[in-house]
């Protein structure tokens, strides 16, 4: 992983440097996903990565391998769990993140950069650290699609984290007051979904990141260094 600037509070990163992307798991806090991105933008405004296809990324499985959307919805929080590094198949993802806002916004496109949706991601606000950032998932989703139309996704997940614990009443209402916001802003078209970003495009020299063995080390959380 690269950064700019001087070692200490993480620095704002270049356009081309490598950080990792991670969500801690909801009920141990330990790192179950881990996507090593290249920056495309980071100002005090935007934090913007994009994540290569094929990417080498970690994610979290059943304890016998079997992918989590396998398991039944009744026993898909509580059954045994591990983690296993694969590349992300499909095209690539460019990832949108505004400080202390709880989602960061998503772009997906299909083949030959047709452009597909947009994904509304809620989760904490990410915290920095000198390698990347840090959040935790929270579930329920929306997707957006280029006719400005909307729906919320995984509303079942979010139902069962609550049954299960892990998400008591109090962080349930959090989230579904981030979700409210994300709709008005939708309902708005304001930025992100009116900036343009869906035309894009990667430069075509940067490497695929490379996922580190000590991908899910610990960090020191602080806030980045002023511009």
């Amino acid at each position: 992983m690269t950064a700019s600037g001087s070692s200490g509070r993480p620095p704002r990163w270049a356009p081309g440097d490598h950080i990792l992307w991670r969500y801690r798991d909801n009920g141990t806090g330990d790192v179950h996903i881990c996507r090593p991105v290249t920056v495309v933008q980071d100002t005090p405004e935007l934090l913007a990565v994009w994540m290569a296809p094929g990417t080498e990324c970690v994610k979290p499985v059943l304890a016998d391998g079997t992918p989590i959307h396998e398991e039944p919805l009744a026993t898909r929080y509580t059954a045994p769990r591990t983690t296993v590094r694969a590349p992300w198949h499909g095209t690539g993802v460019l990832k949108l993140a505004r400080p202390d806002e709880p989602w960061s916004v998503w772009l997906f496109w299909e083949g030959d950069w047709l452009f597909r949706s947009w994904y509304v991601n809620l989760e904490t606000p990410r915290t920095r650290w000198a390698g990347g950032v840090d959040s935790e998932d929270h579930y329920l989703d929306i997707s957006v699609f280029p006719d400005h139309s909307w729906l919320w996704r995984d509303e079942d997940e979010f139902a069962e984290a609550q049954r299960t614990g892990l998400l008591d009443t109090a962080q349930a209402e959090r989230v579904r007051r981030a979700g409210r916001a994300a709709v008005e802003l939708i309902r708005e078209w304001g930025a992100p979904f009116s900036a343009g970003w869906e035309a894009w495009r990667p430069d075509p020299g940067w490497p695929v990141p490379v996922l580190p063995d000590d991908w899910d080390r610990v960090a020191v959380h602080t806030a980045p260094r002023a511009p």
